[in-house]
């Protein structure tokens, strides 16, 4: 690896991580893809990251359990739908009066839906 891409995947990385915890209160942003692709830009330039990152008591399981196929646990899927639509129901009802945007959040509200209800739902043995 070249001495200027380890560091440019670790810059990469940080800020898929940021992103990804903006992800966590702006339902129109994704959290999900941008922690999976922190882990691929730390396990590709730092493991002290990539460990830090999957092992993280908020994303660690959840990074874990999406990557190795297991899914997603209702909880978290009931919580990201609740906060979802109650904040792009405030936007459409309350905030946004151009049709079109309505319609544009709107859809991305029912694409992310449709995906989460898509991916697996995670059960933990007992």
């Amino acid at each position: 690896m070249s001495r200027l891409t380890r560091p440019l995947l670790i810059v990469a990385g940080i800020v898929c991580v940021g992103l990804g915890i903006v992800g966590l209160f702006l339902p129109i942003l994704p959290t999900t893809p941008f922690l999976l692709l922190a882990a691929v830009c730390f396990a590709r330039s730092s493991q002290r990251c990539y460990r830090w990152l999957t092992t993280n008591r908020w994303f660690g399981a959840y990074i874990r359990n999406y990557r190795d196929g297991l899914g997603v646990s209702l909880r978290h899927k009931v919580i990201t739908l609740v906060l979802l639509w109650g904040t792009i129901g405030y936007a459409v009802g309350f905030v946004l009066s151009s049709w079109w945007l309505r319609g544009l959040l709107l859809a991305i509200a029912g694409g992310v839906t449709w995906h989460l209800l898509a991916i697996k739902t995670y059960r933990p043995e007992r």
